[in-house]
């Protein structure tokens, strides 16, 4: 089978594949790659086995990210939690694997990395010389039942009294994609990444997000009275949605903000008919965040990111090493403007 490229973003059939395909996701889709084209500047492109006059029946989407700085690769998809080749024939996956092999040993590429929703068995890994270069896990709510029952499936204590206690605090929700909600938004965004030690991705971001989805995205800020107090980020995509983004401020996480969000956002879902909420990805390691996700009655399945070719790490320090602590100290330290200078210059490096 031989392989041609298209450009996703002026080729119609790919969203028209994308529509149709039972694994396509919201990060599949044209405006997804066009809010990361804006940002990034990163040039989408899918390897398919269809020509020129075809209509296309698979489809392996990636992201030419080129830096300075990291290096050039190409990433199925930069800052996306999972991103399935759209294949159903394991011979036509095979046949893209190697492809993606011939363009990284050609030198124009420093690495490829895939990011599947389900794991490669070890006879394609074996096949395609490629290897899991990063474990997580991801977390699946089926909609489908009644409200109440669904309510009932929350932990109690984790969940469902913070859901409570959030009404009896009366905190008010406001959703939608108004320039207010993405300032309120962000400056949470600041409080929350200030408090992991790491810069935001820049506003520009989320916007073009915003902009390039429309009604396929929301925010979600909850407030006490006039102040912010946590904010959401979804995004929809045929039965599912998606949560992308979540921050708070700590000073009022007591008052049960997020979880009330959360709720909201999925009786929301529920009312459009959405069958599926994505909680998105979780490092292992991250235990809260990992148990957070738990206490809603998720599934939980494993997510390997694959890379080609692979260099195996050295073997990590136990805890944090000096220089990530001090880096977090340095985020922790910087003016806001400074903080958000960082990750502007920063994020179109790390993809």
């Amino acid at each position: 089978m031989a392989v041609h490229q298209i450009d996703p973003l002026r080729d119609p059939r790919w969203s028209r594949l994308v529509e149709r395909h039972p694994a396509s996701s919201a990060f599949h889709t044209q405006r997804w790659l066009e809010a990361l084209r804006r940002t990034y500047n990163y040039e989408p492109v899918v390897f398919t086995t269809a020509g020129n006059a075809e209509e296309l029946e698979n489809g392996l989407v990636l992201c030419k990210v080129s830096s300075w700085l990291t290096g050039n690769r190409l990433v199925s998809l930069p800052f996306s939690d999972h991103c399935q080749p759209l294949v159903d024939d394991p011979a036509a996956l095979h046949v893209f694997l190697n492809y993606l092999e011939e363009q990284v040993r050609g030198g124009k590429y420093k690495y490829a990395e895939l990011r599947p929703l389900a794991a490669f068995d070890a006879a394609t890994e074996a096949a395609a010389h490629v290897a899991v270069d990063g474990s997580f896990c991801i977390h699946m709510l089926d909609l489908r039942p009644p409200a109440e029952a669904l309510l009932q499936c929350f932990h109690k204590n984790h969940i469902q009294r913070k859901i409570t206690r959030a009404k009896k605090e009366d905190l008010k929700i406001e959703t939608g994609r108004s320039a207010k909600l993405l300032g309120d938004f962000f400056r949470l965004m600041l409080i929350t990444r200030r408090r992991h030690g790491i810069p935001p991705q820049p506003i520009a971001w989320f916007r073009n997000v915003l902009e390039c989805l429309g009604e396929h995205a929301a925010i979600r800020v909850a407030y006490k009275g006039e102040i912010p107090v946590s904010a959401i980020f979804t995004v929809t995509h045929k039965k599912t949605m998606v949560y992308k983004y979540g921050c708070s401020d700590g000073a009022f996480s007591s008052m049960g903000g997020t979880p009330y969000l959360f709720w909201d956002a999925m009786q929301e879902a529920k009312k459009q008919g959405l069958e599926e909420f994505d909680f998105g990805r979780s490092e292992i390691e991250n235990e809260g965040l990992v148990n957070f996700k738990g206490h809603w009655g998720t599934t939980r399945t494993n997510l390997h990111y694959y890379r080609y070719p692979f260099a195996a790490p050295a073997a990590a320090p136990q805890g944090k090493g000096w220089k990530m602590k001090f880096a977090e100290r340095v985020c922790e330290k910087l003016p806001d403007a400074c903080l958000t200078l960082a990750g502007k210059l920063l994020y179109r490096h790390v993809g």
